[in-house]
């Protein structure tokens, strides 16, 4: 296999790899709201370069009697982000320390889902990837009251992608504030708001840094396919 990210010239021990890797796996894993929602599909290796669309465009042909057509592809873009971490820190790995100091790593890993969920949700223009948000043929449901309307927000948004014959169950992507706002919660009869979300969606209430607002869709499959 070859090694991409040049680890065998690091010098790092495989200890404080590891602990590296799950340091970035268990950050990354809470974080990447898009991958909870819609299907995802990968890694597909280093040499995947592009994914077919199903589509052509014509182009023009050196012969007249000749028809000419271009299959579509969107290439696939490498997200990279730099951290620098303590020697001493990683030293301290090999010495048997279960608690080093990766904040550098934890910051990254955060930038990283942000680039990530934003490309999904809200869309990555330089890069070709329209997003989510703002492909939907659906109109926009505010959610600008208080909490106690988000119920009926959200039913709205379910109510609208039934009835355009999207079966579920549903979930929702959510800004980082409103969740919080959604988990400090309690409805009248002290019934948690969280819980009455999710019997309304049938489906999660994701935590999504990067999303703007809110996005209900549905966890049916097919619909959205993320490589």
């Amino acid at each position: 296999m070859t090694d991409h990210l040049l680890r065998s010239q690091a010098p790092i021990s495989d200890a404080a790899w590891s602990a590296i890797d799950e340091e970035a796996r268990s950050r990354l894993a809470a974080q990447l709201a898009a991958r909870k929602l819609v299907d995802f599909v990968g890694p597909s290796g280093w040499e995947y370069s592009a994914t077919p669309l199903g589509r052509t465009i014509d182009v023009d042909s050196p012969f007249d009697a000749v028809v000419a057509r271009q299959r579509t592809v969107l290439p696939v873009v490498e997200l990279r982000a730099e951290f620098t971490l303590s020697r001493r820190e990683l030293d301290a790995v090999d010495r048997g320390a279960s608690d080093p100091d990766l904040t550098a790593l934890d910051d990254t890993a955060r930038e990283f889902a942000l680039a990530e969920n934003h490309a999904v949700f809200e869309g990555f223009a330089a890069a070709g990837i329209v997003g989510l948000t703002e492909s939907s043929t659906h109109d926009v449901i505010q959610l600008d009251g208080g909490a106690d309307t988000y119920p009926a927000s959200v039913a709205k948004a379910v109510d609208s992608l039934r009835k355009a014959g999207i079966g579920g169950p549903f979930g929702i992507a959510i800004a980082p504030d409103i969740f919080t706002h959604i988990v400090e919660t309690t409805e009248h009869g002290g019934y948690p708001l969280f819980n009455h979300l999710e019997s309304i969606l049938g489906g999660p209430v994701v935590w999504a840094p990067g999303v703007g607002c809110g996005a209900v869709l549905s966890l049916r499959g097919g619909d959205f396919r993320f490589e």
